[in-house]
């Protein structure tokens, strides 16, 4: 059985006007709707992050969504952008992760064999 989320998605298609989730008449879930029935502006006074905004949590869950293998074109699908450049700047990788690329590329770089003895040559021509 297929993860709600998955079946409508999956229902939705290629049509523009579908909707993954509706508001509480069937309609656009607006940025009033969202504040509304979260009661974000007293939950994040409450919280003492006032600083905090709704559109936060769309880079948020793209982040995460990246994190845990999603590709980035189906990623451009479900937030509804036009381009992948668009999507890309809703990614924003924690320190961990740029920490274990960076590792990554040291173990590659350790392991990588010695250039050629030709490539040697012509690397020191140039």
């Amino acid at each position: 059985m297929r993860p709600l989320v998955a079946q409508r998605l999956l229902a939705a298609g290629p049509d523009p006007e579908a909707r993954l989730f509706t508001g509480p008449r069937s309609g656009r879930i607006t940025t009033a709707v969202l504040r509304d029935v979260t009661q974000w502006d007293e939950v994040v006074t409450t919280l003492g992050y006032e600083h905090l905004r709704r559109h936060g949590l769309r880079h948020t869950g793209l982040t995460w969504m990246a994190d845990a293998g999603v590709p980035l074109h189906v990623l451009r699908v479900m937030a509804g952008h036009g381009s992948l450049q668009t999507t890309q700047r809703y990614l924003h990788p924690d320190l961990l992760a740029i920490s274990a690329a960076g590792r990554s590329l040291s173990t590659y770089l350790a392991a990588a064999p010695a250039p050629s003895p030709s490539l040697q040559a012509t690397l020191q021509v140039l």
